[in-house]
């Protein structure tokens, strides 16, 4: 894992967070929300990403005419052998990147964010599950709404995370101009997979072994409930959002070489895990307020444990 991370570092210059973080929900068996303006990588990341793990990626361009059947897949008849026969669609990939998502209907978001929590498509009555691992990254434009359909708060709870991926440094966008000034001799190659399947899988089960003390478990489910009592928020994080909050904390130890969480592993990945869920009182819209700095301020009334 570790030479996954650094090689994705290599690739994604100034997006070292960013990275880990989504490694850390690949093995927490999450989703990943990725938004961000265009031109500064979020598909580059997780094509990087696809490259550098076993299996099979695909990837969907949403756009408003797109229908359900074009991502779970449909039934066809077969005037030759007589029959019908199930085309099955791009969903059933161990990596899908879906680009875009907020421009195609309720409907067609429907139908993939179901596939997300069940983990199986259902095609003319029939159930198929969907392989494993199976990593959906959706990404979305923050700045142009024209044309598109906002995804409700019950289906963004759906993702593990939420990142946001802003304009890199002055340092950073130099050395990303670099790689384009260096001389590749050709078409760069694709690389062979650094991380298989079974050794995602393996790690998955490894989670298993991580070790949660309870006052860890206490500072979890207080941060929780201390969204529901604000008032600068008209909707708190959910049971669902604690359930994220822990898993996430337990991957991203394991990807620290650890086996046990500390209140820095759960500091890491609160806002990425609860920013999407929380809905702002209008007052604290109209002051500027956002999410992130609700988490940040609840984190910092809450005694960290020792």
């Amino acid at each position: 894992m570790e030479q996954l991370l650094q090689q994705m570092e290599k690739e994604l210059v100034g997006q070292r967070q960013n990275i880990r973080l989504l490694v850390a929900a690949l093995l927490a068996g999450g989703h990943v929300l990725l938004e961000g303006v265009p031109g500064i990588g979020k598909t580059k990341m997780v094509r990087t990403l696809s490259g550098l793990i076993g299996g099979e990626s695909r990837r969907i361009q949403f756009t408003p005419d797109m229908m359900p059947s074009d991502i779970i897949g449909h039934v066809v008849f077969n005037m030759q052998d007589n029959r019908f026969e199930t085309i099955k669609g791009p969903v059933f990939a161990n990596l899908l990147l879906a680009d875009e998502i907020n421009r195609t209907p309720p409907k067609t978001q429907a139908a993939l964010l179901e596939a997300m929590e069940e983990g199986q498509v259902t095609i003319h009555g029939v159930t198929y599950p969907l392989p494993e691992p199976f990593f959906v990254v959706a990404t979305q434009n923050p700045v142009e709404y024209e044309g598109t359909y906002v995804l409700p708060e019950a289906q963004l709870d759906r993702f593990l995370f939420k990142l946001t991926m802003q304009y890199p440094s002055h340092e950073n966008e130099k050395q990303i101009l670099l790689q384009h000034v260096q001389p590749t001799g050709g078409q760069k190659t694709r690389q062979a997979p650094i991380c298989s399947l079974d050794d995602i899988l393996h790690k998955r089960r490894k989670l298993q072994d991580v070790v949660v003390d309870d006052s860890i478990l206490e500072y979890i489910t207080t941060l929780i409930r201390k969204t529901r009592e604000t008032k600068r928020l008209l909707l708190g994080a959910s049971s669902r959002a604690g359930i994220a909050v822990l898993m996430a904390s337990k991957a991203w130890a394991l990807l620290d070489g650890r086996e046990y969480v500390t209140p820095d592993d759960v500091k890491m990945v609160a806002r990425p895990a609860l920013r999407h869920r929380l809905i702002l009182a209008p007052q604290v819209e109209l002051e500027g307020g956002t999410s992130d700095h609700i988490i940040e301020e609840t984190l910092a009334a809450i005694p960290v444990p020792r």
